[in-house]
């Protein structure tokens, strides 16, 4: 396992539970796959781009396209997305960070506090 992986940590009855940031942000893309018009995610440095729909092992593997900050109360998600022509942009966002607070906060019981989308392309049919 890598040596500089980031916990979230919740602290419970018989112990503590940790998760792994790569486990967050592997839930955040799972949740954006589903919604309609995203057609990709991006490296937030405005790299390349990852198919959702053809690539389930990036998909799972999560980091490319996904920020967490873990500091504070609760997480905070950027998410570098690309979006199909013909979506309304403002409408696919709304739509994602919707669905990956609910993902995110049903399968860690971390509360989220934002989720930042930022759209670097559109992607042509």
């Amino acid at each position: 396992m890598g040596e500089s992986k980031e916990y979230m940590t919740l602290p419970e009855e018989n112990g503590s539970i940790n998760i792994s940031e790569e486990v967050i942000a592997a839930i955040a893309v799972g949740a954006v796959r589903e919604v309609e018009g995203v057609s990709g995610m991006m490296t937030n440095l405005g790299g390349s781009v990852t198919d959702l729909v053809n690539n389930r092992k990036n998909a799972q593997k999560g980091a490319k396209g996904v920020k967490i900050d873990m500091t504070g109360a609760a997480l905070t998600l950027d998410l570098y997305l690309t979006v199909e022509f013909g979506h309304p942009i403002p409408e696919v966002a709304e739509n994602a960070q919707k669905a990956v607070i609910s993902s995110v906060e049903a399968m860690t019981g971390c509360p989220v506090g934002a989720v930042n989308i930022h759209v670097g392309g559109v992607t042509l049919p």
